[in-house]
């Protein structure tokens, strides 16, 4: 037989039919693998996990079938609870495949201390941008007779005199004691009623 009359028969159509059969099986076999394998067109919307502990949001990321990772703590918002989810990745609402890992931060147990700085002995120009950089708060300014005028005399925190080397935490309210400069004055204005009083009594002696 030629291959003409070969390729024209019924024996080689019917092969070559079988043959494209098979391999539009296949490629509808791999396909289905693939789109189930990938999770093909199957997505799942990440819930919200604000203000969640960390126990409530792995629970509920279980149930959604994705999976946690916790990032290091932000700095403490007085907004969220203590140890609540203050933020994560990707956002609520996201829509994301299955077995996804997402992303949590957990608000802190509160603001952390900063070291009190050496202030005493320092005007109150100098004190107040320091402890206001350190993310202290101005309260209280009251003043004691003292030479120096505007000098920090003394640093209180809830009525409690405080050291410099103590810890308080941020936003701490510090009140100043400062000099009220009014001693200078009044040992020059002594000095200068006493020496009148000296002159008329050497005059007199004459």
């Amino acid at each position: 037989m030629s291959v003409v009359k070969f390729i024209f028969s019924k024996v080689f159509v019917k092969q070559l039919l079988l043959a494209v059969v098979a391999i539009i099986v296949f490629a509808y076999l791999i396909l289905t693998w693939l789109k189930f394998s990938t999770n093909h067109n199957e997505q799942i919307k990440v819930p919200d996990l604000a203000k969640l502990t960390f126990e409530e949001a792995q629970k509920t990321l279980e149930e959604f079938e994705l999976r946690l990772e916790i990032l290091d703590s932000a700095n403490y918002n007085p907004d969220y609870p203590q140890f609540s989810v203050i933020d994560q990745v990707p956002e609520a609402g996201s829509n994301v495949k299955e077995n996804r890992k997402i992303y949590i931060t957990l608000n802190p147990s509160g603001y952390r201390k900063v070291e009190i700085p050496p202030l005493v002995g320092r005007t109150r120009r100098q004190a107040e941008p320091t402890l206001r950089a350190l993310g202290f708060e101005i309260g209280e300014i009251t003043y004691q007779p003292y030479i120096a005028p505007d000098e920090v005399l003394e640093m209180r925190n809830e009525g409690r005199k405080i050291q410099a080397g103590e810890e308080l935490p941020i936003t701490s309210v510090i009140d100043l004691v400062l000099g009220d400069g009014k001693e200078r004055y009044q040992n020059s204005n002594s000095e200068e009623s006493e020496e009148p009083e000296k002159e008329i009594t050497e005059n007199d002696a004459e």
